[in-house]
């Protein structure tokens, strides 16, 4: 992001993305302008653009931020070694990482319409790049005979898609726990595609 001479770059350019993120995920991207994430940021609407061309590109960085987090984190999780326990880690990480980034996951299911093809584009090659991360966890236990799949492909669809749906009925301080989601998805998992 550009920035002024003099400006407090490391403060304000994060707080801009955050109070962009709060206002998108409460109102929806539509509905928010470049003002109303300048008042929230307690400055100017000119101002934001010395950190973002326009309220598209913010959009973007909050969903490539996201997913790139998304890929390294898995990356740095991933245990290796055996399809089940890979599948278990998998699960387990999904769950933990995205109810910990609530407004980011209901942005980037349902903000992505938003963007304009090449954006769109940029961001597809990423949810493909972690959907393959899964696919090829489910293809290795299918031909090691642990995994009973018609289509391992499909079947990541399905399990992610169930997997960040946790985000759309769990509470903090509620009847679960997060360990214990993670306990009931992975056994639900787990039954879905054993052999």
């Amino acid at each position: 992001m550009a920035r002024k001479t003099g400006s407090h770059s490391e403060i304000t350019g994060p707080r801009i993305r955050d109070a962009a993120q709060k206002l998108f995920a409460r109102h929806g991207f539509a509905a928010v302008s470049m003002r109303q994430i300048a008042a929230e940021v307690g400055v100017q609407a000119g101002a934001l653009y010395l950190y973002t061309p326009d309220k598209e590109t913010l959009l973007l960085d909050l969903l490539k931020t996201h997913m790139d987090d998304l890929i390294a984190d898995w990356v740095s999780a991933d245990p290796g070694g055996a399809p089940a326990a890979r599948l278990e880690a998998f699960v387990r990480f999904h769950i933990r990482f995205n109810l910990e980034r609530a407004d980011a996951v209901f942005l980037s299911y349902m903000e992505l319409r938003n963007l304009g093809a090449e954006n769109f584009a940029a961001i597809e090659i990423l949810r493909r790049d972690y959907e393959t991360r899964l696919e090829s966890i489910l293809s290795e236990g299918a031909a090691a005979g642990v995994f009973a799949l018609q289509d391992a492909k499909i079947a990541a669809f399905a399990i992610i898609a169930m997997l960040t749906g946790v985000n759309t009925w769990y509470r903090e301080g509620g009847r679960l726990s997060r360990a214990a989601v993670g306990d009931l998805y992975w056994d639900m998992v787990r039954r879905s595609v054993a052999a």
